[in-house]
């Protein structure tokens, strides 16, 4: 197997993970998360849900955690089979395996424990580290050896610290909020913090890390830095206003849950930038093509 053809396997499992975190947003904004009120079957006595609206979106999410499931097993299978094999892909590759294992797990006891929203909360931290794991092994499945990363680049981890805080104080303020994934009106105990309090918390850690973004991008212009990582650095601030955007709107009126599922799936797309900005891979494989030729059997640089 082609490196360029197992970083297309890498995407699709990238794809799926991402897929997964909004239709489990789905699952709690539309009041389905016991739809299916047992674990692994639907109900006690059956596997299929019936064909009842919240019972099916809670099966759907279910099954397309199985497509996860499948996806990354073909990530490690594809691994051992790409030429040149690399030890760096196939252990990220097991971490989907092990992360995806864990995710089902908790999932039975999000289920099992009726909705408790700590259980909740890790389950959607779960899912961001996962998602980590998929971008950093799709970042680095085309590339043959991976680019050694530019010294000097220590304001990227501001920017990544800030994102990752950001996304938990997040998940605070929908631990907190109204939206529980209970249905017909069931009462679930909610996160013990003021709702007003936590979004506070939240919105000055965004407004932190914007303020970061922008700086960083003031010290990538005058040092000259590669166009490729000035305009990865401009699609985080793009990201970001635009999910903040989203989160004040809903915040003001009444957090309603088609805005809510936008603000999770944003907050997605937020870590997907960050992390390809810190990455440090600015060239695109194609872009070293000719010195992946020049170096031959060169054992891969690993970026730190």
């Amino acid at each position: 197997m082609t490196p360029q053809r197992y970083r297309q396997v890498t995407g699709v499992a990238l794809g799926l993970l991402v897929m997964i975190v909004i239709t489990g947003g789905a699952v709690r904004l539309t009041g389905s998360g016991l739809g299916c009120s047992d674990w692994p079957t639907c109900e006690q006595d059956q596997f299929v849900a019936d064909l009842e609206v919240h019972a099916m979106i809670e099966f759907v999410n279910r099954v397309i955690t199985g497509l996860v499931s499948a996806a990354v097993i073909v990530a490690v299978l594809a691994s051992r089979r790409r030429n040149p094999r690399r030890s760096d892909l196939s252990l990220l590759s097991w971490g989907l395996v092990a992360g995806v294992l864990a995710q089902i797990v908790l999932g039975g006891f999000v289920v099992l424990s009726h909705l408790n929203p700590w259980l909740v909360l890790w389950h959607f931290t779960l899912s961001m580290v996962l998602v980590a794991n998929a971008v950093v092994l799709h970042a680095r499945a085309g590339y043959d050896p991976v680019p050694a990363a530019r010294p000097g680049r220590w304001y990227r981890w501001p920017v990544t610290t800030l994102a990752a805080l950001a996304i938990f104080a997040g998940t605070l303020v929908t631990g907190s909020g109204p939206h529980s994934g209970s249905r017909d009106g069931e009462i679930i105990d909610r996160l013990p913090f003021d709702v007003g309090t936590v979004a506070r918390l939240h919105g000055a850690v965004v407004v932190a890390l914007i303020a970061t973004v922008i700086a960083t991008l003031v010290v990538l212009r005058r040092s000259s830095a590669p166009a490729a990582e000035q305009w990865r650095a401009r699609l985080v601030l793009a990201s970001l206003l635009a999910q903040a955007a989203i989160g004040y709107v809903q915040y003001f009126t009444g957090v309603p849950a088609l805005l809510v599922g936008a603000h999770i799936a944003g907050a997605t797309l937020v870590w997907i930038t960050v992390l390809w900005f810190h990455l440090d891979l600015s060239p695109e494989p194609e872009e070293l093509a000719g010195d992946v030729t020049q170096a031959g059997s060169a054992d891969p640089i690993l970026v730190p």
